[in-house]
C-alpha cells in the first residue's frame, strides 16, 4: 500500500492531495488526486483503490510533463488523504468517482485555473499521442463491447461534446471534432467556457460542479487512453 497520510486540506507542498469516493453499498471505491485532473482509479476497497492510483502514476507522468508539471509529480511524493466521503449508486456500479468533494464547490483561484487547465490539455495531448501510435484493431474484451480505435477516439469525442463541454455553452456539432481544424477549435471554446463560467461562478447541474466537470472530463480521456494502451496489438 502506498504512504498514506490522513490530514485536512492544508497540507505540506510535498504531498498530493488525495480523495476516497466510496460506494453507499461499499461494493467499490475511488481514489483521485483534485489537483491532477484525470488521476484516477477504482477498485473493490479504499486501500486497493490507493494502491491502484499509486501504481498508475508513471503512466500519468506524460500528462504532468505535458503540463509542465513534471518535476512536481515526484515518486516521494505521499498520497496525502484529505477527504473521504460517500458517492452514490453510479460510484459502486462504475467504480468511478460521481460527485464533487467538498473542496470543489466554489469557483477556482485563477492560478489554480490555469493549473488545472494546463492539465487537462496534457491529458488531450496524451490521448492523442496514443490514438496516434496504437493499432486501429483493439484486443477484445469485455468492456466497451469490443471497440477498435476509432470507436473508442468516436466514443470519447462524442461524450465530450455531450456530457462536458455543452455545460458550459460549447455546442460543438457532430463529428466536427473528427477532423484536425475542428477538434483545435472544439477544445480551445471549451477552455474559453470553462474560464467563463469560473468566472461567473455560474452552476453548471444540480450535483455537478465545475471543478468536477474539469476533473471528471479529463479523468474520461485518460481512462480510455489507458484503454486503448491496454488493448494495442502493435
Amino acid at each position: 500500500m502506498p504512504a498514506v497520510v490522513v490530514n485536512d486540506w492544508h497540507h505540506p507542498p510535498v504531498s498530493i492531495r488525495t480523495v476516497i469516493e466510496r460506494g453507499p453499498k461499499g461494493k467499490r471505491s475511488v481514489a483521485y488526486a483534485p489537483d491532477w485532473p484525470g488521476w484516477s482509479r477504482g477498485a473493490r476497497s479504499p486501500d486497493e483503490a490507493l494502491e491502484r492510483l499509486d501504481a498508475y502514476r508513471h503512466r500519468y507522468l506524460p500528462v504532468a510533463r505535458y503540463a509542465g508539471l513534471a518535476d512536481e509529480l515526484d515518486d516521494s511524493n505521499a498520497l496525502e488523504v484529505v477527504e473521504d466521503h460517500v458517492g452514490n449508486t453510479s460510484t459502486d456500479f462504475w467504480g468511478i468517482s460521481w460527485l464533487p468533494s467538498s473542496d470543489e464547490q466554489g469557483p477556482m483561484q485563477p492560478d489554480v485555473l490555469d493549473r488545472r487547465l494546463a492539465v487537462l490539455e496534457g491529458a488531450w495531448r496524451f490521448f492523442d499521442e496514443v490514438a496516434a501510435r496504437v493499432s486501429p484493431e483493439m484486443r477484445r474484451g469485455s468492456r466497451g463491447g469490443g471497440r477498435n480505435r476509432d470507436e473508442i477516439i468516436a466514443h470519447v469525442f462524442g461524450n465530450e461534446r455531450v456530457q462536458f463541454s455543452k455545460r458550459v455553452g460549447v455546442a460543438t456539432p457532430p463529428g466536427v471534432m473528427l477532423t484536425p481544424d475542428g477538434l483545435r477549435n472544439h477544445r480551445e471554446q471549451f477552455l474559453a467556457g470553462l474560464r467563463q463560467y469560473n468566472a461567473d461562478n455560474r452552476k453548471i447541474g444540480r450535483t455537478w460542479t465545475l471543478q468536477y466537470l474539469l476533473r471528471h472530463c479529463a479523468f474520461h480521456v485518460m481512462d480510455h487512453a489507458w484503454e486503448m494502451e491496454d488493448k494495442d496489438l502493435s
